[in-house]
């Protein structure tokens, strides 16, 4: 039994049971991927997969109680190489981020200034996705540490911890009628075009929430993930936006005026995840506490020990 075959069992089924895809994900032949796994089940004494000639079709049912067992082997393999490295230079490495685009642009630059004048021998490989995209590069082990309000706490395989909580604010034109000083409500938004973030984005859900909890039907007549876009569009006067708080900016958004949601609706708390098991090194430690100061190290050892 070798390290080669657990990785081609697990990609086969990372991959949807493609084995081409499969050969260039592990950069070898199609072939040779077909033999290493035979030849693992030929030491086990079991078939891992359903076939139809040379097709792979699914997992067995002994496959799918070992997936979980090569799983964990190879994240052991993957740990020991991290303490390996973490014990011969604990300041220099990789680190892979995962965040939602809300979180790369407005909550990150910070952190990521400090950790980079801390850590300037850590390379920092930043990536940018849905919630579930963020999620899956956890799971799968692209990234160290993911960032995201939503989808986190769907996955019992991520360890999730509480950063920070926003709200969301309104963003229209200095024109508009919503300027005129008179509380904000639902009902007055409502009577307006609407433009805010895709569904499964940056506390979208809280949005429609409210609005369906009021009996109200809004007319979003675009949405996006980024917020960016969201106040371009509402510069040009398509409607009104709703966008997180943390992305208006009174000296860059100067054609803009925000106006402050909060009691319309409901908290959102951005998240940090990562995948439950893993080893972080010395230097991941320093870069949560750096996004999130009151995530310690002890802090973080102890959510890893209660998963």
């Amino acid at each position: 039994m070798n390290f080669q075959q657990l990785r081609s069992v697990r990609e086969a089924v990372r991959q949807g049971f493609n084995l081409t895809d499969v050969a260039q994900a592990l950069h070898t032949s199609q072939p040779g991927v077909s033999r290493q796994i035979r030849e693992l089940e030929d030491e086990l004494g079991v078939a891992l997969f359903i076939r139809s000639g040379k097709r792979l079709l699914g997992l067995t049912e002994p496959g799918e109680h070992v997936l979980p067992l090569i799983e964990r082997m190879l994240q052991d393999q993957d740990n020991l190489r991290r303490a390996s490295c973490d014990f011969a230079s604990t300041h220099a490495g990789p680190l892979s981020v995962a965040a939602t685009h809300s979180q790369a642009r407005y909550a990150l630059p910070s952190a990521v200034r400090d950790f980079r004048q801390l850590y300037p021998a850590v390379t920092l490989n930043l990536h940018q996705g849905s919630p579930r995209q963020v999620a899956e590069m956890l799971l799968t082990g692209e990234a160290d540490i993911g960032i995201a309000t939503e989808a986190l706490t769907q996955y019992d395989e991520l360890v999730t911890l509480p950063c920070y909580r926003w709200t969301h604010s309104v963003v229209v034109r200095p024109d508009h009628p919503l300027t005129d000083g008179q509380a904000l409500t639902l009902e007055r938004l409502s009577r307006y075009p609407l433009i805010t973030y895709d569904a499964g984005y940056t506390g979208r859900s809280h949005i429609d929430s409210a609005f369906e909890h009021a009996g109200l039907s809004p007319s979003i007549v675009l949405s996006a993930m980024d917020a960016d876009v969201i106040k371009t569009y509402v510069d040009l006067g398509l409607g009104v936006g709703i966008v997180a708080s943390i992305a208006y900016d009174d000296q860059r958004d100067q054609h803009l005026r925000a106006i402050d949601a909060g009691h319309l609706f409901a908290v959102n708390t951005t998240r940090l995840a990562f995948k439950r098991g893993r080893f972080l090194r010395s230097y991941v430690y320093a870069f949560i506490e750096a996004f999130a100061p009151p995530l310690t190290k002890p802090v973080v050892q102890e959510a890893m020990g209660r998963s």
